[in-house]
């Protein structure tokens, strides 16, 4: 002690005594004091004691003191407080004199200065409403241009192959046509890219401009490449080269979000990018784009669920870990591992799996292999297949063939059903046996924990178990109810003796394989799950068992590692940073990148406790089960009258194909997206109509929880990403509900309830931003309202979680977690996991 200090006991949690030091001075008695009015007003408390904890003394929350904090933010007599230093610091003592005391400076990683643009002179001011008009009807015009180019070419492919005499000729006419029309959608991209844009260089565009136009066009071409689909294949580095990227040999690159300005990448190497991650080269911010470079060393690597902002670097051998951000400026100096959003010096080691024999003639054979198996395998069948059956079975063309009132006729409408009805409820029943028995016989050929070289037959095996066994429709369809234990049981997951709670999983899990994927009894898993059990490196790969303990509760985003340290009893809070070093944790919560321990549970989820066994359990999840039963036969329902839709217009498309030509077939195509847009939105406000979600704290037996996950399960939200980048995803958004304001920019924002959701003008919604207003911890469900300020900026990957205010202006920064309750003052520069403050002239922080 020193000073003036004086050191009194109190009563610890665990009945002995703790030592209490009293503030040292007159300012931090104030403070103390001022701190506990707060608080007691906060909590509608009488007298706050400084030495009770918040969580467990007081019975105070997370929300509660979001809103705490928020409210010491906005006096000017007392420092800001971040929901990190509460946790830190989970009593008004501790906390004030953490706040009051000088703590010696943390030593600073040293780091290259940050990589500097060549200026740029930044764009006069807002678009016009005339350039918004015009940069959309641009677009459309766009989609119909490119939807009739491709009924073009597919009509003449058509009328080519169905010309062919006999299977052989046919088949050879599929391979040939499949094969011209792979190389030239391959090959579009490339040349509009270098026609239109030539480089990228570093720059700012504004947004809705002719510039932007370009700029938009480029990125939706490359990321709808056919070769996008070879991602952790050599072949899909060379598409990248192609766009412009420097990327060296040897690189291993499994993210499917694909970067845009491609020739801002450097990639070294032997280098690689794991599944989920974020390297763009561009980001929005106010009404501008901006590119910037990436650069990564050789033997870097960056693992899963990581962001990159513009400006960012990783030297020869860095590693940045999994659920992991570069803010712009930071660079990781060569050989060291980084962790945390945003990125700092890790205590711990990323290994990468061992090296295996893997050169130049295995990959060149691997991609010769993927290329031949598409070109002589797969398009023919999508191409020809029609073509090969009417010349196996020419009956078949007098009943395919259509009439001159088929549009009026009952056949028509009769053949629409049953071809519906056999999609949805005949080929998903048959995926179940695929479902069930091809993976499990593939997975006998790789054995745990043995270390593979790429691009062999055991790569082959385990990209195939991956892609069988994630079907999205199916996790979709069984998660939030009862069924997606035997399901996911089916797929090969080992969920031990199951507490059944009609909530085990949400209606998002992925894993690499799910024979290694364990998850143990009274555990339950939101949104989101991905199970990273397979690592790689830029020669090798080794799958290993990645175990969940039992009686956890993940929250929604969470990237598990294989070597994750979790035991028993955890919380681990959405976006959480798995440690995967130390001793297992037990009996915490688990907040934050890099993680820090905070409560398991707090008073206010605890009221729901008498639901979780006997009779009240019972009733509430037979209920559930009814409830969820009815869902899912609403889902596939809306399914099969989207698909008997599409299929009538497919017929009509046809029909009409007689007379007007290819322009028939283009229209069907354009119409189908139209009506898939028109026709979700309406199955969503009709699901809403009755139950609009709203605020609500209730537990999962309640029926107005049903109400809501009967909201998240039934309508889609794969249609939307169609509207991404363009004024149209604005109009989306309004009607489904959402209080959206003028020239609101989009890139790919997710936003679960949509009517809970008020955006004021000129924000901008990076591309893997969310706005979720509801939680879920336990059996107790959680939702509030959100505000999205005039003019805000959501970074890449940032996720606002509910309850929760931005003041116009403000920005939260790429990755960052804006936790429940809690408000941005206006103007403010935010970010982190979980997000606070952060000073512009920071390190890291935007320039």
């Amino acid at each position: 002690m020193t000073g003036n200090q004086v050191a009194t006991l109190s009563p610890s949690p665990g009945g002995g005594q703790e030592v209490r030091q009293e503030p040292p001075d007159a300012t931090a008695a104030s403070t103390e004091e001022t701190l506990a009015r707060v608080l007691a007003d906060v909590m509608h408390l009488d007298h706050v004691p400084a030495d009770s904890r918040f969580f467990d003394d007081l019975g105070a929350d997370s929300l509660v003191m979001a809103h705490f904090c928020a409210r010491v933010r906005k006096r000017a007599d007392l420092p800001s407080v971040s929901m990190k230093d509460v946790y830190a610091h989970p009593t008004v003592g501790a906390l004030t004199r953490a706040l009051t005391t000088d703590a010696p400076a943390a030593p600073v990683a040293p780091s290259s200065p940050p990589a500097r643009s060549r200026p740029v002179p930044a764009p006069a001011g807002p678009t016009g409403r005339a350039r918004y008009v015009l940069c959309g009807t641009l677009q459309l015009l766009t989609f119909v241009a490119y939807s009739c180019l491709i009924a073009f070419v597919g009509v003449r492919g058509y009328e080519w192959i169905s010309a062919g005499s006999g299977v052989l000729d046919v088949y050879l006419r599929s391979v040939v046509f499949g094969a011209a029309v792979f190389l030239g959608l391959s090959a579009l991209p490339i040349v509009v890219k270098w026609v239109l844009v030539g480089r990228w260089k570093p720059q700012r565009i504004r947004i809705w401009s002719p510039a932007y136009f370009r700029f938009w066009v480029v990125k939706t071409l490359v990321r709808a490449d056919p070769l996008v689909l070879f991602v952790g294949s050599p072949v899909y580095t060379l598409y990248l080269r192609a766009l412009g990227a420097r990327i060296g040999s040897g690189v291993a690159i499994f993210s499917r979000h694909v970067p845009s300005c491609t020739d801002l990448l450097t990639v070294g190497d032997a280098t690689v990018i794991r599944k989920d991650s974020f390297f763009t080269c561009y980001r929005a911010h106010g009404d501008v784009i901006e590119t910037g470079r990436v650069t990564l060393g050789k033997d870097a690597l960056v693992a899963e669920a990581s962001v990159l902002d513009i400006g960012t670097s990783l030297g020869d051998g860095a590693r940045l870990a999994h659920a992991s951000a570069l803010h712009s400026g930071q660079t990781v100096p060569a050989g060291e591992h980084w962790h945390g959003s945003p990125a700092e010096r890790a205590g711990t080691e990323y290994p990468v799996v061992e090296p295996a024999a893997c050169g130049p003639v295995r990959r060149s054979v691997h991609s010769v292999t993927q290329l031949l198996s598409a070109l002589l395998v797969y398009l023919p069948l999508a191409v020809g297949g029609i073509g090969i059956l009417l010349a196996e079975a020419p009956q078949l063309g007098a009943v395919l063939e259509p009439g001159s009132t088929v549009l009026t006729s009952w056949e028509f409408y009769r053949d629409g059903l049953i071809a519906s009805f056999v999609i949805v409820f005949v080929i998903v029943p048959l995926g179940f046996l695929v479902l069930a028995t091809v993976p499990r016989l593939l997975s006998r050929t790789i054995t745990p924990d043995r270390v593979y070289p790429l691009y062999g037959f055991h790569y082959g095996v385990h990209r195939a178990i991956t892609l069988l066994t994630n079907r999205r429709f199916l996790t979709r369809l069984f998660g939030d109810s009862s069924a997606v234990v035997p399901y996911l049981r089916m797929l090969g997951y080992d969920l031990s003796r199951v507490e059944q709670t009609g909530s085990n999983f949400g209606t998002e899990v992925k894993h690499e394989t799910p024979f290694l994927s364990s998850v143990g009894t009274g555990t339950m898993v939101a949104d989101g799950l991905s199970i990273n059990n397979a690592e790689f490196s830029s020669t090798s790969f080794r799958v290993s068992r990645t175990a969940i303990g039992p009686q956890n509760f993940l929250g929604n985003r969470i990237a598990y590692p294989s070597r994750g340290r979790t035991g028993a009893d955890c919380l681990l809070a959405t976006k959480v940073m798995v440690p995967v070093d130390g001793e297992i944790r037990e009996g915490v919560g688990l907040l934050g990148s890099p993680s820090f321990e905070i409560p398991r549970s707090v008073r206010r989820d605890s009221s729901f406790d008498l639901m979780k066994s006997g009779k009240e359990l019972a009733s509430g999840l037979a209920g559930k089960n009814r409830h969820n039963g009815a869902t899912m036969g609403l889902y596939l329902l809306v399914r099969w009258i989207f698909v008997f839709v599409c299929t009538l217009v497919a017929s009509g498309s046809a029909e009409l194909y007689t007379s007007v030509g290819a322009v028939a077939i283009a229209l069907g195509n354009i119409l189908v997206v139209l009506l898939g847009a028109v026709y979700f939105i309406l199955v969503e406000r009709a699901v809403t109509a009755l139950h609009p979600p709203g605020p609500l704290f209730c537990s999962i037996y309640d029926p107005r929880f049903w109400q809501r996950e009967r909201f998240w399960k039934v309508p889609s939200e794969t249609y939307l990403q169609a509207f991404n980048g363009t004024p149209f995803k604005s109009l989306v958004w309004r009607l489904l509900g959402v209080r959206i304001g003028r020239r609101v920019f989009d890139d790919g924002c997710s936003l679960t309830e949509r009517s809970m959701v008020a955006i004021g003008d000129g924000a901008t919604l990076n591309t893997g931003s969310v706005v979720q207003c509801h939680s879920q911890e336990d059996g107790a469900f959680k939702s509030d309202r959100s505000t999205i300020g005039a003019g805000c900026t959501l970074g890449v990957g940032a996720f606002v979680h509910y309850g929760v205010t931005i003041g116009a202006g403000a920005e939260l920064a790429p990755d960052s977690f804006l936790m429940k309750g809690e408000t941005v003052p206006p103007h403010a520069l935010w970010g982190g996991n979980p997000a606070r403050r952060i000073d512009p002239a920071t390190p890291g922080a935007r320039s």
